[in-house]
């Protein structure tokens, strides 16, 4: 690869040695050397093989006896390798810093719930803020209590959370996934000997969350008591005194400071603020659910954003709201009127068409990311740079507040007026003392071409010294007519005046005008590149030392009055941090209201029921993203989950038919709408669900060691744990791994207990046609079917997408394989096959002359039979007994005794019919 810098190290044997006294660790090692980094030993064969794609490229360091196998990375490649490794992989990274010959020290760690190191190497490209979470489990006797402990570093926030828990930690996959955590810690678990700490591996491996494993005394809490108060602020400290009584959540506290060194930091003192996470005020979500209703974008969606409910939805303009969206989409609400206040400011942008655009057209398009500017004054890296762009923020609040007092509907302005409008105007007044500030002491004027500078007129040495750029600057535009006179070339056109990253103040020339300064003692000739000649004079060249000699006495002269600027610009953080969360809401909900009033047919707001009482209703319902995938005229369907008289729906039908679709629109639209998003249909009304449980496709995992069926097992293993009466419990397809008669008795024995046991709502997809009887025992069982067309020859089918009331006893499968042109003989030799087994096992088949024919089972229950008659009427007769009392005794037998069963027996019945 051309842009893989050449290896250099200026002592290879030093080096060496000092790299293979390092020891051992799961982190990649870079280290980072004048404008590259390196990676050796085992980490340059990973690099070689993540980045270049080959092995080709690694060098050897040192002599072939003690060589070190070695590879460059450039800055870019570094970039695009750390968010690789830490985005994708999952894997912790240090980079190590020089501090002397062959001295080297660690400058920066990563992993990927800890970004804050690498946060700069980023360019703030981190659409979701990194949640990193310690856990901690304790068992005794069957009770198992975990307490966990987590930190978003943005928010400088810590939440703990101790709650009982099943074997199956039904109750931290749901925490985890509506955390949204990119990295886990746990302690260590030698020879895999825990059999909890596995269980909690697996999970962690279930849903994709990278873990990082510490030492068991990590979790110890003897040094919480004086850690915690000493990060948190004096307002946070009042409530520590409650949650210390959670004994297993502050060992996780004690963990997570220790792995991300909070102590080491005394700028983190006194700034973390302690909550405890509540389980009960969030519909819980488990990784098959978040798959189920494509929640968030997958590895196979592309750019198609329209395939996950996150990229239909997300239409933000600010990063704090795109972040937002994702947290809201995975804690859907569980308090109607939370849910109601968020529809009642989603309605308000609905309805006012020009209030919507004015938001996302001018005002939140030119909001920057808030709580990436307030770490860096957090972390001491701000500069002037960073005072403007609050400044800017700051000054655009007055329009903000300016479009919302213009509403003029009452039924929306008090909800607007105490979500947004009130706040925005207070937090508009608390940050005019910074827009004095920037405005009596920063250069405004000069941010159009990106310097960042004290006005001269603030200070008399400042003025001075700017006077003087400014003579130099007039002197060295009189050289350039100079030169261009005795050149005979056009100003600004032939011949530029630029200042150059490397060669400073200089003259260009386009190659093609290069021959006039050849040859010429006066030009001298510095560096030839894509876009022309540079070449400067002595004049210029003077002139621009002088120039940069006066530009850095201005920045030493400045340095203190802009260290006194941004020290008072870092006293507003929590006035900005404040901001940053009403503008993210604000953004979110604009967002709801632009997709609601955009998509194909409009959404509505839902009627919302609370927990445990109403039904969900939905007519003309339509999946939010299939509608708008290309070449789809989405079919639209009712839906009716009612208490007690349909409460458990079974969906049969063909293949392709729509089953899935239709039950997983119905479980996206109940998410949307505990989000607060207006939802698909032409009217709805829905209960609240406490969780949706979601046991959906084949889900192999087969590649870590689990079939498809033990995949399915633990799946519905959970559900079946978790669900409540308020749940609503979704499954597509079960006992597809196993023999038919295991899974359809599986099937049927999961769904009577869901109906008799839990109670809930649910939607069972199914080719199990014989489930359908359920609806002849339970009231709250209903049959629906999609339906098919079939044409004047059997095989003719056409897929409708339509749902109806009643049973289909027909899966078309043939149908499909047509479809996707299966080989013909193929086709022809299942449609023989399928016939053969349908004469086999079918109940209801006759024989050529009308009779009715028997199924293996029925034959063998009605030999049974007749053997039981048999024994008995031999013993029943004595060997002196003459043919026509055996023949009466026979007779008595099936006319008597075993009459009734003689009549009913199907097999017994058709042979008599033959005889």
């Amino acid at each position: 690869m051309s842009s893989r810098p050449e290896l250099k190290v200026d002592d290879e044997t030093g080096f060496i040695s000092f790299f293979k006294q390092l020891d051992d660790t799961d982190a990649i090692r870079l280290f980072e050397r004048a404008d590259f980094y390196t990676v050796h030993g085992k980490d340059a064969v990973f690099v070689a093989q993540t980045v270049y794609k080959t092995t080709s490229v690694i060098r050897q360091l040192g002599s072939s006896r003690n060589a070190l196998e070695s590879c460059t990375l450039s800055l870019t490649a570094y970039r695009n390798f750390i968010r690789e490794v830490l985005f994708h992989q999952g894997r912790r990274i240090e980079i190590w810093g020089s501090k002397g010959r062959n001295s080297w020290e660690v400058i920066k760690r990563a992993s990927p719930g800890n970004l804050q190191d690498v946060e700069d190497d980023f360019a703030g490209a981190i659409e979701a803020n990194p949640i990193i979470v310690t856990v901690k489990v304790v068992v005794k006797g069957d009770e198992r209590t975990v307490g966990v402990c987590f930190a978003d570093a943005n928010v400088k926030e810590l939440g703990v959370s101790e709650f009982a828990d099943n074997d199956l930690y039904s109750n931290l996959e749901s925490l985890l996934i509506s955390l949204g955590v990119r990295e886990c810690v746990l302690q260590e678990n030698p020879n895999d000997k825990d059999i909890e700490l596995r269980k909690v591996a697996q999970l962690l491996d279930r849903i994709g969350a990278p873990v990082s494993t510490v030492k068991s005394s990590n979790f110890n809490a003897k040094d919480i008591d004086q850690d915690l108060p000493r990060l948190l602020s004096t307002d946070a400290q009042a409530g520590l005194l409650p949650l210390a009584e959670n004994k297993v959540a502050m060992s996780a506290a004690a963990a997570l400071i220790k792995y991300l060194e909070l102590m080491s930091d005394e700028m983190n003192f006194g700034q973390y603020r302690l909550y405890q996470h509540d389980l009960t005020q969030y519909m819980k979500l488990d990784a098959s659910a978040l798959r189920a209703l494509n929640l968030i974008p997958g590895a196979r969606d592309g750019s198609n954003k329209n395939m996950s409910v996150y990229g239909l939805l997300n239409k933000c303009k600010t990063p704090m709201g795109t972040r937002l969206l994702g947290q809201w989409l995975k804690q859907p609400l569980m308090n109607v009127e939370e849910i109601r206040k968020r529809q009642d400011l989603v309605e308000a942008f609905v309805e006012d068409t020009e209030l919507r655009q004015t938001m996302q057209e001018e005002h939140l398009k030119k909001i920057s990311d808030i709580h990436r500017l307030t770490k860096r004054f957090l972390r001491k890296k701000a500069n002037l740079e960073h005072v403007v762009k609050a400044y800017q923020i700051s000054i655009e609040l007055p329009a903000f507040v300016g479009t919302l007092e213009g509403v003029m509907d009452e039924k929306y302005k008090d909800a607007l007026d105490a979500q947004y409008t009130n706040h925005l105007r207070k937090l508009a007044n608390d940050l005019e003392k910074l827009q004095e500030l920037v405005e009596t002491t920063v250069d405004l004027d000069a941010i159009d071409s990106h310097e960042y500078m004290i006005k001269p007129e603030y200070n008399e040495d400042l003025k001075n010294i700017r006077e003087r750029l400014e003579a130099l600057e007039r002197d060295m535009h009189k050289e350039h007519r100079r030169v261009s006179k005795d050149l005979g070339l056009e100003m600004d056109k032939k011949l530029f005046l630029e200042n150059h990253k490397v060669y400073h103040w200089c003259f260009r020339l386009t190659r093609a005008e290069a021959g006039v300064i050849r040859n010429n003692r006066e030009y001298k000739e510095m560096t030839t590149q894509k876009n022309g000649v540079y070449f400067t004079t002595s004049t210029l060249q003077n002139l621009s030392r002088e120039f940069d000699q006066a530009t850095q006495t201005y920045s030493r002269t400045q340095r203190g009055l802009v260290e006194e600027v941004v020290s008072v610009a870092e006293s507003y953080v929590p006035v900005l941090e404040e901001l940053a969360g009403v503008l993210a809401h604000l953004d979110v909900i604009v967002s709801f209201a632009h997709v609601s009033v955009h998509a194909p047919t409009a959404y509505v707001r839902p009627t919302v029921h609370p927990r445990g009482t109403g039904n969900t209703v939905l007519t003309e319902a339509r999946h939010p993203c299939m509608e708008l995938q290309d070449d789809i005229q989405f079919i639209t369907n009712d839906v009716a989950l009612v208490r007690d008289s349909s409460s458990f729906l079974i969906i049969t039908g063909p293949n392709m038919g729509g089953k899935s679709t239709y039950i997983r629109q119905i479980g996206v639209i109940a998410l949307m709408a505990q989000t607060g998003c207006f939802v698909p249909c032409t009217t709805a009304e829905i209960t609240i669900f406490d969780c949706i449980l979601a046991r959906v496709g084949a889900s192999d995992s087969q590649l870590k060691g689990v079939s498809t069926f033990m995949a399915e097992m633990l799946e519905t293993a959970t559900i079946l744990k978790s669900a409540s009466r308020e749940s609503l419990i979704i499954i597509d397809e079960l006992g597809r791994g196993t023999s038919t008669y295991d899974g359809f008795g599986l099937a049927w024995a999961i769904s009577e207990h869901i109906v008799k046991e839990i109670g809930c709502f649910a939607l069972f997809a199914t080719h199990f046609h014989e489930l359908t009887a359920l609806a002849e025992q339970h009231p709250a069982v209903k049959n629906l079917h999609v339906v098919a067309h079939i044409g004047d020859r059997k095989d003719e089918v056409t897929l409708l997408y339509k749902v109806e009331e009643g049973v289909c006893d027909q899966s078309f499968g043939i149908h499909v394989a047509e479809l996707v042109r299966f080989p013909e003989k193929v086709v022809k030799m299942a449609k023989r096959k399928a016939d053969e087994l349908e004469d086999f096992t079918a109940p209801e088949k006759k024989h050529e002359n009308g009779e009715y024919q028997c199924t293996k089972e029925e034959v063998a229950e009605g030999s049974r039979l007749l053997k039981k008659v048999l024994l008995e009427w031999k013993e029943s007769v004595g060997e002196d007994t003459n043919g026509e009392d055996a023949r009466a005794k026979l007779k008595e037998l099936v006319e008597g005794k075993y009459k009734k069963e003689f009549e009913t027996d199907k097999f017994l019945v058709s042979v008599k019919a033959l005889a």
